[in-house]
């Protein structure tokens, strides 16, 4: 009984360090900025970083001279249907997540398992919107059509698609009038959250930005 309980004591031990490690690397690594030297900026295109307070999504404008996204990712697609829209916010994560936990009193510790421990399957949420107002959850950045091109494909590369080189849709009604889901490319994990693939398309397209990051803090507190 002894040898057990030494054995379970180095189990439990060895999770709480795990999870202290974590914790103090989510805590300081974002601090550290990639891209962050100053340099002239060419407005070609205005993006924003948009959070809801836990998530970060890419908002970018829905149709411009480089890119009309409505091509693929369709206003049939919301229920809404409404094509008078100007901006998509583009989201992955965890798919069992998005789709089975429309509030935080929905979660399940079975959803919230699978998405830590690389268990589950990943999705694109995509939102449209009218307007944006800039404040402290949303954040303008102009970039160039060179650095938006590189959005473009980080984007583009995070969906699955079928045969017809269509984004496969995913019918759900989890979120509101403006949203629809896909199947998205790479797994949810406690070191690729949603909002290090934010992170990572920010520096895709040659922006400021965290080293890593699994929080939205850490994407924000470089474009104080």
């Amino acid at each position: 009984m002894k040898k057990i309980f030494r054995i379970l004591l180095k189990i439990i031990l060895g999770i709480l360090g795990f999870f202290i490690v974590y914790i103090l690397l989510a805590l300081a690594i974002p601090y550290i900025g990639v891209n962050t030297e100053d340099k002239d900026k060419q407005e070609d295109v205005a993006i924003y970083i948009k959070t809801n307070g836990v998530h970060t999504d890419i908002v970018v404008p829905i149709k411009t001279e480089y890119k009309d996204w409505s091509e693929k990712i369709k206003y049939e697609h919301i229920a809404s249907k409404d094509s008078t829209m100007q901006f998509i916010g583009f989201g992955w994560g965890d798919k069992g997540f998005y789709l089975n936990t429309p509030e935080w009193s929905d979660l399940k510790f079975s959803t919230a398992f699978n998405a830590a421990f690389y268990l589950g399957t990943s999705a694109m949420h995509a939102t449209f919107f009218k307007r944006l107002k800039e404040n402290e959850s949303c954040v303008r950045i102009a970039i160039s059509k060179e650095e938006y091109a590189k959005l473009i494909a980080y984007i583009e590369d995070s969906f699955q698609y079928d045969s017809q080189g269509n984004p496969i849709l995913i019918h759900a009604t989890t979120y509101g009038q403006n949203d629809s889901f896909y199947e998205a490319n790479r797994k949810y994990s406690l070191f690729y959250t949603c909002n290090t693939w934010a992170n990572n398309a920010l520096k895709a397209a040659d922006q400021k930005a965290a080293l890593w990051t699994p929080s939205d803090k850490g994407i924000f507190c470089h474009y104080k």
